[in-house]
């Protein structure tokens, strides 16, 4: 008679083992419950506008100027999904006058939908940085995302002259940040 060898038989037994094993029903509706919250950073509008530009014919003059499209509002997806929008602005007058600036957010057919106003102080010597932030959300997202155009204007506050030669400028820089629900 043969002798089954230890090796043989404890072999056999883990393929006999390994044939059995625990499992349970996969719920594939999980995937109707799947949420994802993006949040999408971009540069919004920047400007740079020295001191001469707000002369024009030796008058000082306020300067209005339109930025790019909103054509991201046109897209279906983005609009059904968008949740809150926040525009980040930040100003750096190094001209010796203060401004106020408008923005102005404008429909298809040129109607105003929402402003933001903010101050901008007179630069004396030092870094003369101002920060705005204007958070969308509810009914004022609703607004948002019927806009197609934004405008800016900056009037020019009282101090002393501009003229031709005078120095300095007022830089924007705008960022906004999307946050999307998809469901």
């Amino acid at each position: 008679m043969k002798q089954y060898q230890p090796n043989k038989i404890l072999g056999f037994l883990l393929v006999v083992l390994s044939l059995f094993s625990c499992s349970s029903n996969l719920d594939f509706d999980q995937v109707n419950d799947f949420i994802a919250d993006p949040v999408f950073i971009a540069n919004l509008s920047s400007f740079d506008v020295p001191a001469n530009q707000f002369m024009e014919n030796g008058m000082e003059k306020n300067v209005t100027f339109d930025a790019q499209e909103f054509d991201v509002f046109q897209d279906s997806f983005f609009r059904k999904n968008l949740r809150q929008a926040d525009f980040f602005f930040e100003i750096n007058n190094t001209i010796k006058r203060p401004f106020t600036v408008d923005i102005v957010f404008l429909d298809g057919n040129n109607q105003t939908l929402h402003n933001i106003n903010f101050d901008v102080p007179a630069f004396s010597g030092t870094e003369n940085l101002v920060f705005q932030t204007e958070i969308f959300e509810n009914t004022k997202l609703d607004l948002l995302k019927r806009a197609r155009r934004m405008t800016f204007g900056i009037r020019i506050g009282p101090g002393p002259a501009i003229n031709t030669s005078s120095s300095g400028s007022l830089k924007l820089r705008s960022s906004a940040t999307a946050y999307l629900l998809i469901k």
